[in-house]
């Protein structure tokens, strides 16, 4: 991996009340995710969820750390080749750099515009940014050893990192 970039795993889960031309998608929506022109990922097309497509698809993607957003970018293959279902941009703020750990799983919704700027459905998706390796970190040590938490059921170990503060004072 670049050490300019981070790993982004961006699940696209659903969508919600997809149209075009003011009609309900009738089937065949998949999702182009952009991080920039060269670097994008395209979801499996759901051939049966109409205007709520479910995709459950987890894409992952190099975010190089300049980013500013992402786009997801609806779409619908028809006879006549495929429509702009509806776009949304994301900002990576959104997820980096708030209260929760980057690594953390955030599940979030956006509203989709058509290409006339119209409110066009709903997007769902979750995001998480990926840890990287660190060859020489007290984590990676742990993780060897057995040491730490499991997490998510695997057998992989995280390391909680803090300093127990307790008081030397008894109770007055």
């Amino acid at each position: 991996m670049d050490p300019k970039s981070r790993t982004l795993e961006i699940t696209i889960l659903s969508g919600e009340d997809l149209r075009i031309d003011n009609k309900s998608v009738k089937k065949n929506a998949f999702v182009i995710v952009w991080i920039d022109d060269f670097n994008y990922k395209t979801t499996k097309m759901d051939e049966e969820g109409g205007s709520y497509p479910s995709w459950n698809d987890k894409l992952v993607m190099d975010m190089p750390m300049q980013t500013p957003f992402i786009t997801l970018e609806v779409k619908c293959k028809a006879s006549g080749g495929d429509r702009t279902v509806g776009l949304a941009r994301i900002p990576v703020t959104d997820f980096i750099g708030g209260y929760c750990p980057e690594t953390c799983l955030q599940f979030l919704s956006y509203r989709l515009r058509d290409p006339k700027g119209l409110k066009n459905g709903i997007i769902n998706v979750s995001v998480r940014v990926k840890e990287p390796l660190r060859a020489c970190s007290s984590q990676a040590a742990a993780a060897s050893a057995g040491l730490g938490i499991p997490i998510d059921g695997r057998k992989d170990f995280g390391v909680v990192t803090g300093i127990p503060i307790w008081s030397g004072y008894a109770s007055i």
